[in-house]
């Protein structure tokens, strides 16, 4: 072999072992670390007057018609219905999300509506969602390491019982009324 076949090989051996170290340090930086985690609060508070002054630039027919939907919605919950989802153990302990029929998405990911940082929760672990029937299904979204409702582990779409604890590794959540 040349002296510079020779050499030109060294090299490339020495620029893939820092591209290996380089790759190791930051997958052990994002360990220690974690993810970021975002203040909810200002966010809406950000995207409320966008939101009315979109409804004020629509015509008066659509106005209606969104007025008239958010009152058929409203008329289906029945009276005993949970009204809120309460982080009763865990580091938000505390927390509290209304149930306004939207979708609430669980795990490590910013984007979740309820943000754990847990060890044990997935990017996206669970979301919680309302029936056709006004009641309110959990689901586990193929989670590593599980998550329960009342001490017994979800395989499948379940309903939530008014009082009854979500575990998600150290969090835990209630829905109540």
């Amino acid at each position: 072999m040349s002296e510079l076949t020779l050499t030109v090989m060294r090299l490339g051996f020495l620029a893939v072992l820092w591209l290996f170290v380089i790759v190791a340090v930051q997958v052990i930086r994002s360990d220690l670390f974690g993810t970021r985690v975002t203040q909810r609060g200002a966010r809406r508070e950000a995207q409320r007057p966008q939101t009315a002054a979109r409804q004020q630039s629509a015509p008066p027919q659509q106005r209606g018609q969104r007025g008239q939907r958010a009152q058929q919605s409203g008329g289906r919950q029945r009276r005993n219905a949970p009204s809120k989802l309460v982080v009763t153990e865990g580091t938000l302990a505390g927390t509290t999300v209304a149930l306004q029929g939207q979708t609430i998405t669980l795990g490590r990911a910013h984007d979740s509506t309820i943000v754990l940082d847990d060890d044990y929760a997935s990017s996206r672990h669970a979301r919680i969602y309302p029936d056709r029937d006004g009641q309110w299904i959990v689901e586990d979204l193929g989670s590593t390491n599980g998550t329960y409702l009342d001490r017994s582990r979800l395989t499948t779409p379940t309903p939530i019982p008014v009082g009854g604890a979500i575990r998600i590794g150290k969090t835990v959540i209630e829905l109540r009324k």
